[in-house]
C-alpha cells in the first residue's frame, strides 16, 4: 500500500495545474476582449519592441493554433497565433511582448536561457523514454533489473531539471514584457494591470508543471528504495 499512498503525493501539484490552466484561459479569454488603449496588434507591439532593442534581424511570423505562441532561438523567429498576431488587445500586447522578452534573452545570452536551450533535445528523449523504462523497472524489479528504473529515474531528473530552469527564463521574460510595454509606451498604466494579470497566470502553469516532475521523481525514488 505504500506504492499508492506515494503516488497520491503529485495529486496536489495535478491540481494546481487544474487551476493554473483554468487561470490562464480566464484571464487571456477577459482580456483579449478589452481592446488596448493605443490599439496596437500583437504583431505591431512584437515589432515595436524588437526595434527598440535593435532586434533586427529576428523575424515575426503568423502561426497557427490558439496560444500557440513561442519564439525559436535557433530560427531567431517570433511566432504568434492569429489571435494574437491580428488583434489589438490587452491580451495580445502582453503575449506578444513576452514572446519578444525571450528573442531579448537570446540576444543579451541570459544564462538560465543558454541552459534551458541546451536541455531540449536530451529532455524530449527523456520524455519519450521515462514512461518505458520505470514501468520495465518496476516490473522486473525482482529479476536484478533494478537498473532498467534508474535509467527512468534519470529521465525524471532530466525532466525536473528543464522545469526547474524554465522558471526563471519564464519569470524574467514576463517582467521585461511588462517594463517594456510601460517604457515604450505600447500600453498605457490603465491597461499593465491587465497584462500582469494575464502573464502571471501563465507563469503559474510552469510553476505547476515543474512540481508534478519533482514530485513524480521523489515518489519514484522512494520506490526504487523499497523495491532495492
Amino acid at each position: 500500500m505504500f506504492y499508492y499512498e506515494l503516488y497520491w503525493l503529485v495529486i496536489p501539484a495535478i491540481i494546481l495545474a487544474f487551476y493554473a490552466q483554468s487561470k490562464v484561459k480566464n484571464n487571456y479569454n477577459k482580456y483579449a476582449k478589452i481592446r488596448s488603449t493605443r490599439g496596437l496588434t500583437g504583431a505591431e507591439v512584437a515589432s515595436e519592441i524588437l526595434r527598440s532593442n535593435g532586434l533586427y534581424d529576428v523575424k515575426i511570423e503568423r502561426g497557427k493554433g490558439v496560444l500557440s505562441d513561442h519564439y525559436n532561438p535557433r530560427t531567431r523567429v517570433v511566432t504568434l497565433s492569429p489571435h494574437v498576431y491580428d488583434a489589438d488587445s490587452i491580451s495580445a500586447a502582453s503575449i506578444a511582448a513576452h514572446e519578444c522578452g525571450h528573442a531579448v534573452q537570446h540576444a543579451e545570452h541570459y544564462a538560465p536561457m543558454a541552459v534551458r536551450s541546451a536541455l531540449v533535445g536530451p529532455t524530449q528523449i527523456a520524455t519519450k523514454a521515462a514512461g518505458i523504462f520505470v514501468f520495465a523497472g518496476i516490473l522486473l524489479a525482482r529479476s536484478n533489473m533494478l537498473w532498467l528504473l534508474d535509467i527512468g529515474i534519470l529521465a525524471y531528473l532530466i525532466i525536473t531539471v528543464f522545469h526547474l530552469v524554465t522558471l526563471p527564463v519564464e519569470f524574467n521574460a514576463s517582467s521585461r514584457a511588462i517594463r517594456m510595454l510601460g517604457d515604450y509606451g505600447l500600453l498605457y498604466d490603465e491597461d499593465i494591470d491587465g497584462t500582469k494579470k494575464v502573464l502571471n497566470a501563465a507563469a503559474l502553469t510552469y510553476v505547476a508543471a515543474m512540481l508534478t516532475a519533482l514530485l513524480s521523481l521523489i515518489r519514484l525514488l522512494a520506490i526504487r528504495d523499497r523495491r532495492s
